[in-house]
């Protein structure tokens, strides 16, 4: 790739950029041709943004993002130093330990990292164990219209989940101590976390309702709980129904009302694993996706897909959304490859705008709320007759784990936009045979303080050409800095590192990825066990 990708990746934005006067969004005619958001809105007149949320919620970083296309305005390019400190930022990696007792766990590890596109990040990713039951939880959020929703579903599901899965003998425990006011069963062990919460106000309001859901386990009397399958289905579905009740019921405490609010009215697709032992099950709802790297006996690798996109470009989604709905709305239910021409995904948590009918809608958003403030969008789309139109209800795969079954990939839909399955399977790949190439053998040469600094040196002159440590940091690496060949254009990498917030949205998406690596010895252990 030429010197000269960073001149024209900003004039052709310069050129093409249409700003609505008086607001933060920036609306772009030449963004539809490059990475389309998820949303896509009509106002009526110009947007304004207040400077600042004291009616409470989550407050605006700006209301005013720096929005010039100037030449002068852009950042020199990146050192490759630079590029690796940016790319590495939210690098995360962890040791799975057994997690119960004298039984090794099915996964020895797993690497995770995001790279914001949306200014604030948009994408949430977390991963947990279940502490009341076996198990290990993985999830990507992907949230669109704000990130609200994508971060109280990052943060509750998994807990829905756990619930789902506990015997009637938990539950009995978990009631009793909220009817004596004892201290709860731990019920999550959070290895990844999906960030600082922004409902710690709040959280008594969320545990209310997880409540209520367990009282109905619990009044189903099934001494097992749920099967996974169904705690999947089920989980996704109660969370999503309790985010459209918590803003339909009368909250007093104003903060409480706010967040409710935009959680309701952004959106957020999830796709998460849960794996116990050799069983995985996937669930899906939305557009992220999962896929397994697969080496067969021979040593070739292949890919599974473990989900389908619930999206116009799904044959089987768009017969469902027809099952739905009357017939005379079959040729505007997905216009411009778009739920009711505004939404990319035909499944996710929140959007009640695509959920709620026109009466409900006004009469939540006529109780006084600050929407120009709570950045809360009035809008209905056209050929809006019988809602719902939009469900998380998810897709739930299972597969039994095999010896071959080397990784899971999740990751939002930034990455799958511009990487294909087998090309994430080829990276990760390659990224374990340099890994393993470049680390030492310490086991055949002596641990000494000179052969230690030796190393250190070779690698700080590695520079650009150091490995990456962090799987899930190779792939992004390869999704912004590729060329239509695969090949890796370091001046093309540093161009999409230095774009101005304002354009950055305009050539990709926020990128989330969690690579998740299967212990082979265990998993074909339990074959032979059986």
């Amino acid at each position: 790739m030429s010197s000269t990708v960073s001149y024209w990746i900003f004039n052709s934005a310069r050129n093409s950029i249409a700003t609505l006067q008086g607001g933060q969004r920036l609306y772009s005619r030449y963004a539809s041709n490059r990475i389309k958001s998820k949303w896509r809105l009509f106002p009526q007149g110009p947007v304004t943004l207040k400077n600042n949320a004291s009616c409470g919620g989550i407050a605006l970083q700006k209301a005013f993002r720096h929005t010039s296309t100037e030449e002068d305005d852009f950042h020199l390019p990146l050192s490759p130093e630079q590029v690796n400190e940016v790319l590495r930022a939210g690098e995360s990696a962890h040791k799975i330990l057994d997690l119960v007792s004298g039984v090794p766990s099915s996964v020895l590890r797993f690497e995770s990292n995001q790279l914001a596109a949306n200014f604030p990040v948009e994408d949430r990713g977390g991963v947990a164990a279940c502490l009341q039951t076996n198990g290990l939880m993985f999830g990507v959020f992907d949230g669109h219209g704000g990130h609200a929703c994508a971060q109280a579903v990052s943060e509750r599901l998994f807990y829905y989940v756990a619930v789902s899965l506990m015997s009637q003998q938990t539950l009995e425990q978990m009631e009793g101590a909220m009817e004596s006011m004892k201290p709860l069963l731990p019920i999550l062990q959070w290895l990844k976390h999906p960030g600082d919460s922004i409902y710690k106000d709040v959280t008594s309001v969320h545990l209310d309702h997880l409540r209520v859901y367990w009282q109905e386990l619990l009044n189903l009397h099934m001494e097992m709980g749920l099967n996974i399958e169904e705690a999947l289905m089920y989980s996704f579905q109660r969370l999503d129904s309790d985010i459209s009740l918590e803003i339909q019921a009368a909250l007093e405490d104003e903060m409480t009302r706010n967040l409710s609010l935009q959680v309701a009215f952004s959106g957020a697709t999830a796709c998460m694993a849960h794996v116990d032992g050799v069983h995985l099950h996937v669930a899906n709802a939305g557009d992220c996706r999962a896929i397994l790297g697969v080496q067969e006996d021979n040593g070739m690798w292949s890919c599974l897909p473990l989900t389908r996109d619930h999206n116009a470009w799904n044959p089987t989604e768009l017969s469902r959304l027809k099952r739905e709905h009357p017939e005379s709305e079959h040729r505007t239910i997905i216009m411009d490859n778009r739920l009711l021409g505004v939404l990319m995904p035909c499944r996710a948590f929140g959007d009640v705008q695509l959920k709620w009918s026109k009466e409900l809608q006004r009469s939540v958003l006529e109780r006084g709320f600050d929407t120009e403030a709570l950045n809360i969008y009035q809008f209905t789309p056209p050929h809006y007759y019988t809602p719902p139109y939009l469900t998380a209800r998810p897709e739930v795969t299972y597969h039994r784990l095999r010896p071959q079954d080397k990784f899971l990939v999740l990751a939002s839909d930034g990455l799958w936009d511009v990487l294909g399955n087998e090309d994430v399977v080829r990276l990760v790949v390659e990224h374990l045979a340099e890994v393993c190439r470049h680390k030492p053998d310490l086991a055949q040469r002596p641990a000494n303080l000179g052969l230690m600094q030796s190393l250190l040196l070779q690698r700080k002159a590695q520079g650009l050409h150091a490995t990456d440590q962090n799987a899930a940091t190779r792939l992004i690496r390869y999704a912004i800095g590729s060329n239509e060949y695969g090949e890796m254009e370091p001046e093309r990498l540093s161009a999409m590192l230095t774009l101005p917030e304002d354009l950055a949205r305009m050539y990709r998406d926020d990128i989330s990825v969690t690579v998740v690596y299967f212990n082979s010895d265990s998993i074909g252990s339990s074959y032979k066990g059986s």
